[in-house]
């Protein structure tokens, strides 16, 4: 591993494409790599590690913003536990429950939707009993008639 790591086998290594690891280079969420005398980049072992924890925070939930933050964070604790990273976790569980309940909302209303045969839009729109929740709209035109 003394030569280092070329970029497709750190890419193929994170389960990456190459596109992916350059971008989060100029992004600085990894490290300037070394190169080599005919200039190709050159990584450690520690950038396949990067590329993982990036993608796994991702699968969290954080934006690449903030992986950043928390990388640079991570770059300057010496030691200590990263400051934030139990708040930020705490802040994404919040958002993620608040994103559950929309989704459920959603899903209740698309299974009300089916069971009443909605299959007009426009229409059921314009319904009294339409399940939809289209806000304001059904109040302007309702009319009297079968649901959807």
């Amino acid at each position: 591993m003394s030569a280092g790591l070329r970029s497709g086998q750190v890419a193929a290594a994170a389960g990456v494409n190459i596109q992916t690891l350059r971008y989060y280079e100029r992004r600085g969420l990894l490290a300037d790599p070394k190169r080599s005398p005919g200039g190709h980049r050159l990584y450690g072992e520690e950038a396949v590690t990067a590329l993982r924890v990036i993608k796994a925070a991702q699968r969290l939930g954080f934006t690449l913003e903030e992986v950043a933050e928390l990388l640079e964070a991570g770059r300057h604790r010496h030691g200590r536990p990263v400051a934030g990273l139990q708040e930020r976790a705490q802040a994404k569980l919040v958002e993620v429950d608040a994103k559950i309940a929309d989704l459920t909302t959603i899903r209740t209303a698309l299974v009300a939707a089916i069971e009443a045969g909605c299959d007009d839009l426009t229409r059921c729109a314009s319904s009294t009993c339409c399940p939809i929740p289209f806000t304001g709209l059904a109040e302007e035109n309702r009319h009297a008639g079968p649901c959807c």
